[in-house]
């Protein structure tokens, strides 16, 4: 009986299938998430597969194989399954087997067999293989046959992909029991954390990837992931701060052995000067200095060099920065600004780097937390966000049938309506014109919401007049007084400070922004009478999901109260998945 038709029988992982790397994971029975080694001891599998006189060597030992038996060893071919040959960009495949169109799909030739012939071996099959290896290590590590789990996508992976990975699977022995995206498996990897409090807030998953940079906007009210906007750029990744290393290990090697050529000119000694600055590039992560030491690197000669962090960092300045702008484009994509995020996620492994950390953290304001190794002791391992976050929803719905899986997860279920203004309260005691906005129920809240909160009213008490409002966010931006100019005038005479005088001056050139709120639509309006010094007053939220609004205030320890039912034409719908 198949684990699909009998969830008793169901053993369930999660699986993270990169373009570079893979991981997989399980959860343990006191619902921790554990990234699980392979037999070589390495939790970030490469993706990779070689074959050697019909020997299958995978992961690490297969990734070793890039320089001596390139063209029987495949990788960096997630992104090819169930796509037509004319629409892929093969050039990551450069120093591996090179993709090749067969009929109306994709394909390699390698000699996978002992035989001397070449074999035509599809995507879809070594996606199978590469699985089935990733089935086996977990079912090696747990003691117990895997035959079921989820599985992390990219959120641009049409539904034509996941139907071929589905396939892939489905013949690796795997029940795919549900896809979820990368970023939203990020993101539950953290709330999931015993001390996680959760609560309203705008997410980023910034990922840095080997082959490609994937940012999403995700809005979390009440437990519920909305993805606002993703951004997905080949051209910033990890292969470009490789090529950064790369680039200067092999000046260094022409500077010093000029008869032993350009090493980047030989597809042998490119994959060894590949490799080595990859490693160069995870160990600067750690530490503050790295070696590159390599044997025989071109014409027979042996090379070695250290290189320090704050080189690499200059080198690769323009790679971080260029990550950076589309974090910045994600956010405005979705419409928002900078001040309205309130964590930044960095995944992936490049993500350990300081530098990337740094110059996100620098490029939005102080209240943004950002989540990385080298700006929080708490921080996840990037590397392992999307396994932890996919081995985490497999074991929360690993025990259902799978037609039930699939019906809560259809977009009939998962599109709801959201709402696409913030809807609060304004409290008033006297002037009309006074008092501030407090939100209650923000804007991208997927429908039906209940939300409560204590509103604080003014401390005399008394007649209390509350306005049911929706309100738009607005960024109030103050500009710097300008200096009085005999001041100005001291300041440029001191010769001495020149350098910190344009530091302040550049201090004071910034405009301060803050967020605040403009109510853009009262809804309804009660008064409350006779409210005790200082008392607070309670204001219960519920929408439904045909945008009816129903509302409750009241003064808290008080009698009664005020209720009132409103029509949802105020409250506009907003499809989001």
């Amino acid at each position: 009986m198949s684990a699909g038709n009998d969830p008793a029988q169901r053993v369930a992982i999660g699986i993270s299938f990169g373009n570079s790397y893979s991981s997989i994971a399980f959860t343990s029975g006191e619902g921790k998430a554990e990234v699980i080694a392979n037999e070589d001891g390495d939790r970030q599998i490469p993706s990779i597969l070689s074959y050697v006189e019909g020997e299958e060597l995978h992961g690490g030992q297969a990734k070793g194989q890039l320089i001596r038996n390139s063209k029987n060893t495949v990788a960096y071919f997630r992104d090819f399954l169930g796509q037509e040959f004319k629409n892929i960009d093969p050039t990551p495949c450069h120093q591996s087997a090179h993709p090749i169109q067969n009929k109306s799909s994709i394909a390699f030739q390698i000699r996978d067999t002992e035989a001397e012939d070449q074999n035509t071996v599809s995507v879809s099959e070594i996606t199978t293989r590469h699985l089935k290896r990733l089935r086996n290590s977990a079912s090696d590590y747990l003691g117990k046959t895997v035959n079921a789990a989820v599985v992390t996508v990219p959120t641009n992976f049409s539904n034509t992909q996941k139907s071929a990975l589905n396939k892939a699977a489905k013949d690796a022995g795997i029940e795919v029991l549900q896809f979820i995206n990368e970023p939203v498996a990020a993101v539950l990897a953290y709330d999931a954390r015993p001390q996680a409090q959760l609560a309203d807030k705008i997410v980023v998953v910034a990922d840095l990837g080997g082959t490609r940079s994937d940012i999403a906007v995700i809005a979390s009210r009440g437990g519920i992931y909305t993805i606002l906007a993703t951004v997905h750029d080949y051209e910033v990744s990890g292969i470009q701060l490789d090529q950064v290393l790369m680039d200067y290990f092999a000046k260094e090697f022409i500077k010093k052995h000029k008869s032993g050529g350009d090493p980047r000119e030989n597809d042998r000694s490119l994959a060894k000067l590949k490799l080595e600055s990859e490693a160069v590039k995870k160990s600067l992560s750690i530490g503050t200095t790295a070696n590159f030491s390599v044997e025989s690197l071109a014409g027979g000669i042996d090379f070695t060099a250290t290189i320090n962090r704050t080189r690499y960092e200059l080198l690769a300045s323009k790679h971080f920065a260029a990550f950076t702008r589309l974090v910045a484009h994600a956010v405005e994509k979705a419409q928002l600004d900078p001040l309205d995020v309130t964590e930044i996620i960095l995944a992936g492994g490049n993500s350990n780097s300081p530098k990337i950390a740094s110059t996100i953290t620098n490029a939005f304001p102080g209240a943004t937390v950002v989540l990385a190794p080298s700006t929080s002791p708490t921080a996840i391992n990037p590397s392992e966000l999307s396994v932890r976050g996919a081995a985490i929803q497999a074991s929360l719905i690993q025990e259902f049938e799978l037609e039930d899986i699939e019906q809560s997860t259809h977009p009939m279920v998962t599109v709801t309506p959201h709402l696409s203004h913030a809807v609060g309260v304004l409290c008033i005691s006297g002037d009309e014109t006074s008092g501030v906005f407090h939100p209650i129920v923000d804007a991208e809240t997927p429908l039906p919401v209940r939300r409560t909160a204590l509103i604080t009213t003014p401390r005399e008490g008394g007649n209390v007049l509350i306005k049911l409002a929706e309100g738009a966010r607005h960024i109030k931006v103050t500009k710097p007084e300008p200096k009085p100019k005999k001041e100005k005038e001291e300041k440029d005479d001191d010769d001495d400070d020149d350098e910190d005088s344009d530091e302040d001056e550049s201090e004071e050139g910034e405009e301060l922004r803050e967020k605040t709120w403009k109510v853009s639509n009262v809804l309804s309006e009660a008064a409350l009478r006779g409210l005790k010094k200082g008392s607070k007053v309670e204001v219960q939220i519920n929408i439904s999901a045909d945008l009816n609004a129903n509302c409750i205030f009241r003064e808290v320890g008080g009698k009664g109260g005020v209720r009132g039912l409103l029509s949802g034409s105020k409250v506009t719908q907003n499809g989001s998945a």
